[in-house]
């Protein structure tokens, strides 16, 4: 493994639904020039998204069907870097918080995802590599 090692608890990305993905990377790379569209997808559900940003940093952007709202909160959640990604769940979990959203295995990282008390959901994502295209993979996406 060679680059440069990630800083531990840094936050990598944020994750937010949008009414209209293309106009948001529109602004988003007005703004900032550099940032690039990493990958595009669909969610199980049929949701388009994509992350823009640099290899190191992103923010994910979802465009759900349904009105963003009272009913679809504009946030989803923030991702955070941490050595440790069981661990931080077995705590989690040992503290009586649930755990999230479950990812199928990705050999480069491992990602879990946590509920607090206030229904709110945090990423915390191990890296297993320090290529960044590894890190980047989106394979199981």
């Amino acid at each position: 493994m060679g680059g440069k090692k990630t800083v531990q608890g840094e936050v990598e990305h944020t994750n937010i639904n949008v009414k209209k993905l293309d106009e948001t990377v529109a602004f988003l790379t007005t703004a900032l020039p550099h940032f690039q569209v990493r990958h595009r997808g669909l969610d199980p559900q049929g949701v388009p998204w994509l992350h823009i940003g640099t290899e190191k940093t992103y923010i994910a952007l979802n465009q759900p069907a349904r009105e963003i709202g009272d009913e679809l909160p504009r946030f989803n959640h923030i991702g955070f870097v941490v050595e440790d990604a069981e661990a931080v769940k077995s705590r989690c979990l040992e503290a009586g918080y649930e755990e999230g959203f479950v990812t199928p295995p990705n050999p480069y990282r491992k990602r879990v995802y946590i509920l607090d008390n206030e229904g709110l959901e945090w990423e915390f994502v191990e890296y297993l590599s320090d290529d960044a295209a590894k890190r980047n993979d989106y394979s199981d996406a």
